[in-house]
């Protein structure tokens, strides 16, 4: 992973950060690094490798704790399979080949998009809030063309304008303000460049799935014990969701209170997996706020992109739009 420290700026006050070597930590062979601001004094650790830019416990915390236990579940190295590489170009539409490229991925969990990025041969800056970016660096942190960091999706430390691509899968309905965080994506584009995200959608049924019943109970909840309780259940309950979906379809495996993905073509080992890690998704988040197509599409429009695109999509709503070349750029 080539760490490239110094291109990144303070999130206090928009200046460039150098690398400093603060001498060696107690009990551990390896210095400890930090970045520097030399104008506010504010320093910034580099731990394991990784620069943070946030508190270690946050309101990502639980998302931090599923892709640690599931690092390499979803990635397609792992299960064999072009899942992951298959829901990415669908709903991105961009080439296979994008060597040359500067791209910004927002929110990477563990890096199954990231592994399928990363072979596309462009340059990927990718960050997590929480830390699943541990999982991201042992799964991905070997490949030269990755910068992996720790960071909030509303104060990214790195210069605005600078990237042709930037996309957020799986993300944004987990923030605070959905919209505010969108609207710092833009801030990263090159004019020109392209933005892509999905985002859980809302309709007049989606607030009776389970998931958005138990949620006031189960987003309180202790999420090691949280955890115990879906890895307990899910099993038990994967052979009627399982029944169900042949029965009556999608509809009919929303019936049921988890999800699984053997129609997928997962094992049954894999899909045990996949069925625990998106069930504790559902239920442990603190945020969960999906978004209709006339919200997505007015945020578009709004920031003045061209060749929009929004539409239903494997995950929700899916949006890709282009950043008119007109834009201009305004710094920290």
């Amino acid at each position: 992973m080539n760490s490239d420290f110094e291109r990144y700026f303070c999130t206090a006050c928009g200046n460039h950060l150098f690398l400093e070597n603060i001498g060696p930590q107690e009990d551990i062979v390896l210095f400890k690094e930090e970045l520097v601001c030399r104008n506010c004094g504010f320093r910034y650790p580099v731990v394991n490798g990784i620069p943070r830019f946030v508190l270690a416990e946050n309101y990502a915390s639980s998302f931090g704790r599923q892709w640690n236990i599931h690092r390499r579940t979803q990635l397609d190295s792992y299960t064999g399979l072009p899942i992951s590489r298959n829901r990415f170009f669908a709903v991105s539409n961009w080439p296979e080949n994008l060597k040359g490229e500067q791209i910004l991925e927002a929110g990477s969990g563990a890096g199954r998009f990231t592994e399928v990025l990363l072979q596309t041969g462009a340059d990927v800056f990718s960050f997590d809030y929480s830390s699943a970016v541990e999982a991201n660096y042992k799964n991905n942190g070997a490949m030269p063309n990755l910068r992996l960091f720790q960071a909030d999706i509303y104060h990214i430390p790195l210069p605005p304008c600078s990237f042709d691509k930037v996309i957020c899968l799986g993300v944004l309905q987990h923030m605070p303000d959905p919209e505010k965080a969108f609207r710092n994506l833009v801030k990263y584009l090159k004019p020109g460049g392209e933005l892509v995200i999905d985002v859980y959608k809302t309709t007049s049924l989606s607030w009776l799935q389970w998931k958005y019943l138990l949620r006031p109970i189960t987003k309180r909840m202790n999420k090691k014990k949280l955890y115990k309780i879906i890895a307990f259940f899910v099993p038990l309950l994967i052979p009627f969701t399982r029944m169900m979906r042949m029965l009556l379809g999608r509809a009919g495996a929303r019936i049921s209170p988890i999800v699984e993905y053997a129609h997928l073509g997962l094992a049954p080992d894999l899909n045990r997996d996949w069925a625990v890690l998106d069930t504790f998704d559902m239920y442990a988040p603190e945020h969960d706020h999906p978004q209709s197509l006339k919200t997505v599409r007015t945020w578009f429009s709004e920031a003045g992109f061209v060749n929009t695109v929004v539409q239903y999509g494997p995950n929700g709503i899916v949006a890709r739009g282009v950043k008119p070349s007109r834009d201009g750029c305004r710094r920290h």
